[in-house]
């Protein structure tokens, strides 16, 4: 299977991210290390809190390993039969990751409503000690991702994983104190109960604009009555119909239209001001086709 030729390429890829794979790559060393010592940190301490934090921070080593995965895999060039070539891995990991958030932000709730029925000693010194190493790394995770979090889902998703891992670990730090100062066991689940819930805000965020993407729907930045605003204001367009604006994925944005222009000498004219006008609004891929008289297919 060979690459298109350059000159049929054009600019379908999204913009270079090897600073974002570098970025998921230091992550998910960070994810990895903390993973092992809070592990280690809960077989010790006999701590479930911990040992359920290091569940989770398996998930999401997976995830990010997605993340960094699809990264290098959807750089390579579009194909006779991937036109554009895997860009959409992005969105799908996006999609993946999204879920998989869902499910942990499920999954920490009904073990907390079963540790509260069922509460566990737990070593509070410990816990705190290993818990206050992982909310320091987690968000030194968060801080490396942030940059890149409102230009990539696929990033996003990597980011929201961080956070949630953070959240956890402030959460058992929180529930580590409370036992140290209190012995009230029950301060662990309650905490893991409302960490869930943040968790579970952040990923329906996600899977939904995942979706959104996948099911090729307007942007939510851009308005497709603005879009159609912009081209009928152009001298020589008499009208526009069968416009379509989607995202193939995170800085990609496509957009497609029949022009009715009735006179053919403007049309070099009119594409090149459909093109800047467009270019405003973020829309660098445009496929536009002018007709003298309006024709459906």
């Amino acid at each position: 299977m060979s690459a298109l030729p350059l000159e049929v390429q054009c600019t379908h890829r999204a913009p270079l991210r090897a600073e974002s794979r570098r970025r998921l790559a230091l992550v998910l060393g960070i994810s990895g290390m903390v993973m092992l010592v809070e592990a280690v940190g809960g077989w010790v301490a006999h701590s479930l809190a911990l040992l359920a934090d290091a569940g989770h921070l398996l998930a999401d080593v997976g995830a990010l390993g997605l993340s960094l995965g699809v990264a290098y895999v959807a750089q390579r060039p579009a194909t006779a039969e991937r036109t554009f070539g895997l860009l959409r891995l992005e969105i799908l990991a996006a999609l993946v990751n999204g879920a998989a958030l869902l499910a942990i932000s499920i999954g920490v709730a009904v073990e907390a409503l079963h540790r509260l029925r069922n509460p566990a000693p737990v070593q509070g010194a410990l816990l705190v000690a290993v818990a206050a190493l992982g909310l320091i790394a987690n968000l030194a995770g968060a801080a490396i991702l942030h940059r890149g979090h409102d230009h990539s889902l696929n990033e996003r998703g990597a980011y929201l994983h961080m956070l949630s891992d953070a959240l956890g670990s402030f959460g058992a730090l929180a529930a580590g104190a409370v036992i140290l100062l209190s012995g009230w066991l029950a301060a662990d689940p309650l905490i893991s109960i409302l960490i869930s819930l943040l968790i579970l805000g952040s990923a329906w965020r996600l899977v939904k604009e995942s979706a959104d993407v996948l099911l090729e729907g307007a942007p939510a930045h851009i308005a497709l009555s603005d879009v159609h605003d912009r081209i009928t204001s152009i001298p020589g367009v008499a009208s526009v119909h069968d416009l379509h604006v989607w995202t193939v994925t995170s800085g990609v944005i496509a957009m497609s239209g029949h022009l009715v222009v009735q006179n053919p000498a403007d049309n070099q004219r009119v594409l090149e001001a459909v093109q800047g006008r467009l270019g405003d609004l973020g829309i660098e891929h445009v496929t536009v086709q002018m007709e003298r008289d309006p024709t459906c297919v």
